[in-house]
């Protein structure tokens, strides 16, 4: 035997053989060294879940951004706390039984006592002596109690409370019967009243003060005077005029705008006179003016001073102006 044909019959350590040619021959690819094995069921796990959480922080960086994850945006400053208010001081009812007390406290009657102390311990603290303060002499009355500013202590409970009332004052009638009673005299007279907020009431805590009332008002800021339209204030005298009359009358709404609601006036008032009419400067459909009027009143004239709102009716066949609105009293 040749040494060829033994290398031919020998097995090839590495699976090559040898052709007759001398070249080495591929193994069969068909028949493999070896076995390929499933992965098991604990490593298909993991490698899913693996590829799950990746997926889910790819899709929580779209939502947040990733910026959010290394400078995480600040929260917003909480709101500033609500400071804590004292509740308002019970303006109006202080005002009420301010005025009411007065009214009793500068009434008095020397012929019925009792019946000021009865009506002064309605307002007062249980057990006070309402007696003290008058010496049960003399007479007066009160025609009007106008209460005023109402100025809170620092404990917001205590307040004092001004009222303004116009008494009455009789005077002596005269020795001759043939002679005319004489007027009683009338008077304003300033009075503080103190009271405390207590309880849900407001009651009055001591004896009040009399004080003085201002005899004049301060100045007040100047107002510049708008200017006046001659011509239109000519041409509608006539209808401030025709109106004021029916304003009178109690029939203002027959001469008044569609759609103007004005109240009438009350009964035993006539007109004097239009004193004065001036339109102010201005242009369009409405336009406002002044009007001074001259009304006859209990057997008086007296002068009062109105704004007055015109506008500008419209129909197939004509146009003309007509009152819309007044109002009491120049700015």
């Amino acid at each position: 035997m040749t040494a060829g044909k033994r290398l031919q019959q020998e097995p090839d350590p590495k699976g090559l053989r040898l052709t007759r040619t001398g070249r080495a021959r591929l193994p069969d690819v068909r028949r493999v060294p070896w076995a390929v094995e499933d992965e098991s069921g604990g490593a298909r796990f993991a490698a899913r879940f693996g590829r799950a959480a990746l997926w889910l922080v790819v899709g929580l960086a779209v939502v947040t951004g990733v910026r959010t994850w290394f400078w995480p945006q600040e929260s917003p400053p909480p709101p500033p706390a609500k400071e804590k208010t004292a509740p308002a001081y019970p303006v109006q009812e202080a005002q009420a039984v301010a005025a009411r007390y007065a009214r009793t406290f500068l009434t008095w009657d020397e012929g019925a006592p009792e019946a000021r102390a009865k009506e002064l311990a309605r307002d007062l603290p249980s057990g006070t002596d309402a007696a003290v303060g008058w010496n049960a002499k003399g007479h007066q009355d009160v025609l009007v109690a106008q209460p005023g500013a109402v100025t809170p202590q620092q404990d917001r409970k205590r307040a004092r409370v001004h009222v303004d009332v116009l008494v009455s004052t009789p005077v002596a009638e005269p020795k001759d019967k043939k002679d005319k009673p004489s007027v009683p005299e009338q008077r304003w007279v300033g009075l503080e009243v103190p009271v405390v907020s207590t309880e849900g009431r407001i009651v009055v805590t001591g004896q009040p003060g009399i004080v003085g009332v201002p005899r004049s008002a301060p100045p007040v800021p100047e107002q510049a005077a708008p200017g006046i339209d001659l011509p239109f204030s000519e041409s509608t005298r006539g209808v401030v005029e025709g109106f004021v009359a029916a304003y009178a009358n109690g029939t203002a709404d027959s001469v008044t705008a569609p759609g103007a609601s004005i109240a009438p006036l009350s009964s035993g008032l006539s007109l004097g006179s239009l004193q004065n009419w001036s339109a102010d400067n201005g242009s369009g459909d409405t336009r406002t003016g002044t009007a001074v009027v001259a009304w006859k009143l209990s057997g008086a004239e007296i002068t009062q001073t109105y704004r007055i709102e015109l506008t500008r009716v419209s129909s197939a066949s004509a146009a003309r102006w007509q009152v819309a609105q007044i109002q009491g009293g120049a700015a």
